[in-house]
């Protein structure tokens, strides 16, 4: 196919699927140049010019990543949909310059879901509610906010497309979804042109479905960026490619207490038990149990972390983008709400707990952060990859994502077929913060052994 007409063939299954028939709506908006884009593809490969690694690959990007080519960046936000951002992310410019062709943007959980505390995923006053095409039900509450991004794949409305990750935002829609997911360390891929949650923890990844699309992507969305500092103190190393590893050579643990083992998972657990052991069949060495230490303090810890974050960052963000539609900080946001209350009917009270902080240098604060790090890093994944040599952990579905996020640390969600009531069912792999070329090549070596297990979706 030529790529006009692979862009004409993700359109018209856009066209089918998205407000028709099942009515999935993954998919807000379509890029007004995308064909052009596609056009122009193709005559530099006729030419003998090849722009980069994803000539020609149609992908799809979160609403909350900011595009120069006069699509709405409104992050669900009903009060932001009619924001149209001038500059462009960086993560955005790194994939037009590999020759990718932006197909357009995905609904999201609004906010990346930190609006309200009963709010299901997949809702936004912007966009409304996102299905899963596996059971064309919505998204229940807690799935993670990358939800249009994972549909889309599963639905192959595109073959790739962005999500972002604070805290269970890609490796949850990817396990429920039936899709790969990848959740890079802080700073690896740059967030600069992302509407933030939490800067700590914020990090773009890729939703799509293979091991090997997962590193092609990576590879060139990752790299340091002056706008971002986050990515000038960890280690990229994903330019190379993929490179699987001999099964032989990965130890992998098993965190079972108040991580694998957690009540919340019982209904997986003979799934979680299969993929176990196809693993040890294959060659990897699994250590289980592996503890991290902290298990039960970190599965506990309640912080203040996320709502202070996000207060400073969002007002931030919009004053740096001059208050489009009108708003201008996080107060004005509120007050925006409240004079509409059919865009917000699930109420506000995460924002309202945001806008109760007051500021970065709390003591409070600073403290709740510096606990996240020793619970999750020193004596959590660290610590437990250290004495055991390990490579890698491994928990069902998204069992680590408090754990991952709070670390800043690398997810690699995995399909794995359906569990015992038949809903998709997924592990995620997970290492230390940097670790992500490693973990890249384990799990392209775990997916092999696991095998194509995508559940069917619509």
């Amino acid at each position: 196919m030529s790529a006009r007409e692979l862009v004409g063939w993700y359109l018209n299954r856009i066209e089918a699927l998205n407000q028709s028939g099942p009515a999935i709506n993954a998919v807000r908006e379509i890029a007004r140049d995308a064909l052009e884009n596609a056009r122009r593809a193709d005559e530099a490969l006729a030419a003998g010019r090849r722009v980069g690694a994803l000539h020609g690959i149609p992908v799809l990007l979160k609403d909350n990543v900011l595009t120069a080519d006069g699509m709405a960046a409104a992050a669900g936000c009903a009060a932001l949909k009619a924001f149209v951002p001038r500059r462009e992310a960086t993560l955005v410019k790194r994939l037009r310059s590999a020759g990718a062709i932006i197909l357009g943007k995905t609904n999201l959980t609004e906010f990346a879901d930190y609006v309200s505390d009963v709010m299901p995923s997949g809702f936004s006053g912007a966009g409304g509610v996102v299905k899963n095409p596996q059971s064309l039900e919505p998204y229940g509450r807690g799935l993670g906010s990358s939800v249009g991004s994972a549909a889309s794949v599963a639905a192959r409305l595109a073959p790739v497309a962005i999500g972002s990750e604070t805290q269970n935002s890609i490796q949850t829609p990817a396990s429920v979804t039936s899709v790969y997911g990848f959740k890079p360390s802080v700073g690896v891929v740059s967030r600069y042109g992302l509407v933030p949650l939490v800067p700590s923890q914020d990090s773009p990844g890729v939703l799509c479905r293979s091991a090997e699309d997962a590193a092609r992507v990576l590879a060139v969305a990752a790299g340091a960026d002056a706008h971002d500092t986050a990515t000038l103190d960890v280690t990229h190393g994903l330019s190379d490619g993929p490179h699987a590893r001999a099964a032989k050579t990965i130890r992998i643990g098993v965190p079972r207490r108040a991580m694998a083992d957690r009540a919340d998972f019982a209904g997986v657990m003979s799934s979680f038990e299969a993929v176990l052991s196809r693993l040890s069949r294959g060659g990897v060495t699994i250590a289980d149990p592996a503890d991290l230490p902290s298990a039960e303090q970190l599965q506990d810890v309640r912080s203040s972390v996320f709502r202070t974050e996000f207060k400073a960052a969002i007002n931030g963000f919009l004053d740096d983008h001059q208050g489009p539609c009108g708003i201008h900080s996080l107060r004005t946001l509120i007050e925006w709400n409240d004079a509409h209350p059919d865009a917000i009917p699930y109420g506000q009270s995460l924002l309202l707990a945001a806008e109760a902080t007051t500021g970065l240098d709390d003591p409070q604060y600073r403290s709740d952060r510096l606990r996240d790090i020793a619970l999750s890093r020193n004596a959590g994944i660290d610590a437990t990859l250290a004495a055991a040599d390990l490579d890698a952990l491994i928990a069902p579905m998204g069992a680590a994502a408090k754990c991952t996020g709070k670390a800043g640390a690398p997810a690699f969600a995995i399909p794995a077929g359906l569990d015992a009531s038949g809903a998709p069912f997924g592990v995620t792999l997970f290492t230390s913060r940097g670790g992500d070329r490693r973990l890249l090549d384990i799990g392209m070596t775990i997916a092999g052994i696991i095998g194509n297990s995508h559940a069917p979706a619509i």
